[in-house]
């Protein structure tokens, strides 16, 4: 269905363009957003192999058994039925750190090992469980506590004040991950009361 939003939307604008004469718009925006796609594409893939190598070595160290057992009281009620001391704890605090920090880009490969981690826990292959549940649900409404990314943005942008963002975006994060874990746990009971 998706598919079909977005063809009728890109033919739309290719047929309202070729109505107003201004097909060569058309054009020079498709040429630009290739070229934006291009940038995006190689930054990104710059940071996801520094982050999943990074994850690699804090793995191999020790690290993320670490920063699971510092945030051990809190993730246990999170996430019980990860065992303490499985990986997949490690690389779970690893995403969500990134999130506080507000390192979108770092937590996306982060959390794509979190889940690949998981998955290696769960009895039913192909089915999220409900760990994988309670952490895509913790890391898209992403707790924020440093939004180093945006902050960065908006000095790029010249703001006067980039950090002036750091307030409303701790209240606004604490709001959506609270209200993600009270709907998780709310959606969970009644599923797991059923088998």
């Amino acid at each position: 269905m998706i598919n079909w939003i977005w063809f009728i939307l890109l033919a739309g604008g290719i047929l309202l363009a070729a109505y107003n004469n201004d097909a060569a718009l058309v054009t020079d925006a498709i040429l630009e957003a290739a070229a934006d796609a291009i940038t995006l594409v190689i930054g990104l893939l710059g940071l996801i192999s520094f982050w999943s190598g990074l994850m690699e070595i804090a793995e191999k160290s020790g690290l993320t058994a670490l920063f699971a057992k510092l945030l051990r009281p809190f993730t246990s009620r999170l996430f019980p039925d990860i065992p303490p001391e499985h990986p997949a704890m490690g690389a779970v605090v690893l995403s969500i750190s990134a999130n506080i920090l507000g390192m979108g880009n770092a937590a996306t490969p982060l959390g794509i090992r979190a889940i690949e981690k998981l998955d290696e826990l769960n009895s039913e292959p192909g089915t999220a469980s409900d760990a994988m549940c309670t952490f895509v649900a913790v890391t898209t409404s992403s707790l924020t506590v440093v939004p180093i990314t945006v902050i960065a943005l908006r000095a790029a942008a010249g703001s006067t004040d980039p950090a002036k963002i750091i307030g409303p975006t701790l209240a606004a994060s604490a709001i959506s991950t609270l209200t993600a874990i009270i709907t998780d746990r709310a959606w969970r009971r009644p599923i797991s009361r059923r088998r």
